[in-house]
């Protein structure tokens, strides 16, 4: 299980990360673009998820593209889910409850490589993929 220390601790260590906060809930960016952040679930979530709303911490977190996130959510649904507010966008929604450190750091460093200016995605892929 992965809790917000391990989110900020893999946020922060890639480069040129930062962290900020708005409305009390906490985001991360790369170069002012958010790759990650806290997103609860709202009222409308939950009435469109209905019984299969999660209630523990969620963490939101950006994808390449519409293609790589249907493949997060057919992966792993216990894991990954989208409400309807998320259609067409390229991102899905994380459990941390039940989401491995492991694959937290995978999601997030994709996030960031998803956001990250080409020349850093390059030199960040080149030293550690």
């Amino acid at each position: 299980m992965a809790g917000w220390d391990d989110v900020r601790r893999i946020a922060l260590a890639l480069p040129e990360a930062g962290e900020r906060s708005s409305r009390g809930l906490a985001s991360w960016r790369v170069r002012d673009k958010g790759f990650v952040w806290e997103r609860p679930l709202r009222p409308a979530d939950v009435r469109a998820l209905g019984d299969d709303a999660p209630t523990g911490p969620i963490l939101g977190a950006r994808v390449e593209h519409l293609g790589a996130k249907e493949a997060f959510l057919a992966d792993d649904p216990d894991v990954f889910f989208t409400p309807p507010h998320f259609e067409g966008y390229p991102a899905v929604l994380v459990r941390l409850e039940v989401i491995t450190v492991e694959d937290l750091e995978e999601v997030m460093v994709e996030a960031w490589l998803a956001r990250a200016p080409k020349r850093i995605a390059k030199d960040y892929a080149d030293r550690n993929l």
